[in-house]
């Protein structure tokens, strides 16, 4: 059978559509760094997807040619993933998207080693005649975050924060942004072809009790 993060991870990426309380462990990651407004056509955002997404498949597709990452097994490229901030703002700042630094992450399993994304970084840059090097091997331990799911646009994400932001306030807890602690979203859907009011997003900010 092959390995779904999703199916394997149900409380990670499956949460309800209210909020709790979670300890995210250590996960690695493909990751590349930016800035700039993501609905930007052709902008660095869309570039960076480009660049994850060539480099994801090749290593999950590494098992059909001479190069073997030891512990392997097959598995789902999981959902993309975003972490985002803003130079002095706490959490972010929806209507002002421009001034956005993110991180753009898909989840690699744990038998993945840098020594493999190297690999995976020139071969798909040589297959596709692009330069991927921005793709880098990313460890992350979030720890204690509040989440949920959010129905609908990204642009109504707010109404979802709020009610992230009430929960904490009556359950003791208290928002911990951080370097490395951040606003974090999982996106459920394939946009190109689910409306907008059906967008399931996942979003997770960084708590310590009070």
């Amino acid at each position: 059978m092959i390995f779904d993060f999703k199916k394997e991870y149900k409380e990670l990426y499956r949460p309800q559509n209210s909020p709790e309380i979670i300890s995210v462990p250590a996960m690695k990651f493909l990751a590349v760094q930016g800035a700039g407004d993501p609905n930007e056509r052709e902008g660095n955002y869309s570039k960076a997807l480009a660049a994850l997404y060539a480099v994801a498949y090749t290593l999950k597709m590494s098992c059909k040619g001479a190069y073997r990452i030891e512990g392997f097994f097959e598995y789902v490229v999981p959902p993309l993933e975003g972490f985002w901030w803003q130079e002095g703002v706490q959490g972010v700042d929806l209507e002002n998207k421009a001034s956005f630094s993110w991180i753009s992450v898909l989840r690699v399993p744990d038998f993945i080693s840098q020594k493999d994304v190297d690999w995976a970084v020139a071969a798909a840059s040589a297959k596709k005649k692009t330069d991927f090097s921005e793709v880098k091997y990313w460890e992350l331990e979030e720890g204690l975050c509040v989440q949920m799911t959010h129905v609908g646009p990204f642009d109504t994400e707010r109404d979802s924060l709020d009610l992230m932001e009430r929960f904490l306030l009556e359950e003791g807890y208290a928002e911990d942004f951080a370097p490395g602690r951040m606003h974090h979203e999982i996106y459920l859907s394939d946009i190109r072809k689910v409306s907008p009011v059906k967008w399931k997003t996942v979003l997770r900010h960084p708590v310590r009790p009070k």
